[in-house]
């Protein structure tokens, strides 16, 4: 049965995709960027219901009010395929630095643009990136709200983190409050496979951290508290639903946690 609605959802969410994308296109391009927004808001809570009745995976958001008035910069934990549209209901006007082959796909790519994302070459540095940083600053005077993960780029549930010190000079040249986000939806949607679980998961918005900090101590402050709060987090994921297949890296984290007296105030994990 797992399989069944696995192949289901999957064939209905990228249906859902393309069929909004063309049928929502005039509306979309006609609107003013910012209302614009409700396509992209719309079609993430389409997904979320999507989610729910066919894989019956359902989720909770924590600490919204934990978010900044205004602009700041958001730095989720990334497991999944959801992490990317998962939070834009609840988001004013975010925006992504993301890689630029994405705004060459057509219509999709149109759409980033319409957004004013930032795309990024990744091979890129000096005088390209420094354009890249320019723009950032430029979107978050119009008080938008930046998503970037802190580990670049998706991890399994439990596995040591990678985080980059990239989200270290974000914090020092943009001058604004950094939100940890931390969620285990790679439990229920994994990377790079098409099964899909039922169960429920929380994702857990954190206070935010504000400017002020030296870029080494706020990255090692940064890392203490999403480790921290995302091996708690797991430990409740894993407790809430106990007959989740795991991956092995959660297994062997969870195994790791439990060796230690109090689990839930661990060390964190720096490679």
């Amino acid at each position: 049965m797992i399989v069944f609605r696995s192949i289901l959802f999957n064939t209905v969410f990228y249906a859902n995709l393309i069929a909004q994308m063309i049928v929502m296109t005039p509306a979309y391009f006609l609107l003013p960027r910012k209302k614009a927004y409700v396509v992209a808001k719309n079609w993430a809570r389409s997904n979320h219901w999507l989610f729910a009745k066919i894989v019956g995976t359902t989720f909770a958001i924590e600490g919204l009010e934990n978010m900044p008035a205004g602009n700041c910069i958001i730095a989720p934990k990334h497991q999944s395929f959801w992490d990317t549209y998962g939070l834009l209901p609840w988001l004013d006007d975010p925006f992504y630095i993301l890689k630029r082959e994405l705004t060459w796909i057509p219509l999709f790519g149109w759409y980033l643009k319409k957004q004013r994302m930032v795309p990024v070459n990744r091979s890129a540095r000096g005088k390209v990136m420094a354009a890249v940083m320019e723009r950032a600053k430029q979107e978050l005077q119009r008080e938008r709200q930046l998503i970037i993960y802190p580990e670049g780029t998706r991890r399994p549930p439990g596995a040591p983190p990678e985080y980059k010190y990239g989200i270290a000079r974000l914090y020092r040249d943009l001058q604004v409050p950094v939100v940890p986000v931390v969620m285990h939806p790679g439990l229920f949607w994994p990377r790079r496979k098409f099964i899909r679980y039922p169960g429920h998961f929380k994702v857990r918005i954190l206070p935010p951290v504000l400017p002020g900090m030296e870029p080494d101590a706020f990255l090692a402050h940064l890392i203490d508290v999403m480790e921290r709060q995302s091996d708690r987090l797991l430990i409740e994921t894993v407790a809430a639903n106990p007959t989740l297949p795991l991956p092995e890296t959660a297994r062997r984290r969870l195994a790791e946690l439990a060796e230690r007296p109090d689990p839930l105030s661990s060390a964190p994990r720096v490679e």
